[in-house]
């Protein structure tokens, strides 16, 4: 992929990385970020990264508030989207695109799976969730399939109860992006490599944001 220059006046479009827990997202934001300058020339991102861990540390909550208090993960989930939602406003006010690693569908995922449709029509009725859509919308929004082997945890995040579990975020990741009108590729588990997944990825930036 060679390289691009500002002459050819790229309208960059936003991407976002999404998907399950332990799937490579945050590894794959990182190699986005450090390969960004050998492929082109333009203005690169700056990168929104995960809130959800600062969150959690800042307000005092656990991996275990998410599966044993409603209340608590529905309030961990909302403080989360609005995180993420001036994550984005603050990085938009100093760069014309970013690259986020996570997005604001993430923790209505979690409400969804952990709490029930009343806790996401709750979410996807805020303002903050408003804005993060249409952004979703017009931007590139790639889910990282769940791949086997990388189940592991870091005594942070919540873990899945089994394989079949953790699986079917994929399939609410989906069906949330669809009914919410989002567009979005997998990045499937056959593409292992970062190198790969790099690669997969900027191939579609470049087409979506070639003139």
């Amino acid at each position: 992929m060679g390289a691009v220059s500002e002459s050819q006046q790229f309208k960059p479009k936003n991407i976002y990385i999404i998907g399950a827990q332990c799937t490579g997202k945050t590894s794959l934001v990182n190699a986005l970020e450090t390969s960004f300058a050998d492929l082109f020339s333009t203005t690169p991102p700056i990168i929104v990264r995960e809130v959800a861990r600062s969150v959690l540390k800042i307000h005092g909550f656990t991996a275990s508030d998410i599966t044993s208090d409603p209340g608590r993960c529905l309030q961990l989930q909302e403080l989360i989207l609005e995180a993420q939602f001036n994550s984005e406003r603050d990085a938009l006010t100093r760069n014309p695109w970013i690259i986020s690693d996570r997005s604001g569908i993430d923790p209505i995922i979690y409400a969804l799976r952990h709490i029930g449709s009343e806790a996401v029509n709750l979410m996807t009725s805020s303002s903050y969730w408003q804005e993060l859509r249409d952004r979703m919308s017009q931007s590139l929004v790639f889910v990282c399939e769940t791949v086997e082997d990388w189940l592991v945890s870091d005594g942070v995040r919540l873990m899945p109860r089994d394989v079949e579990d953790w699986t079917e975020y994929d399939n609410e990741f989906c069906r949330m992006l669809e009914s919410t009108g989002i567009p979005y590729q997998m990045i499937p588990r056959s593409v292992k490599s970062l190198e790969d997944r790099a690669s997969f990825v900027w191939s579609r930036w470049k087409e979506a944001t070639s003139p």
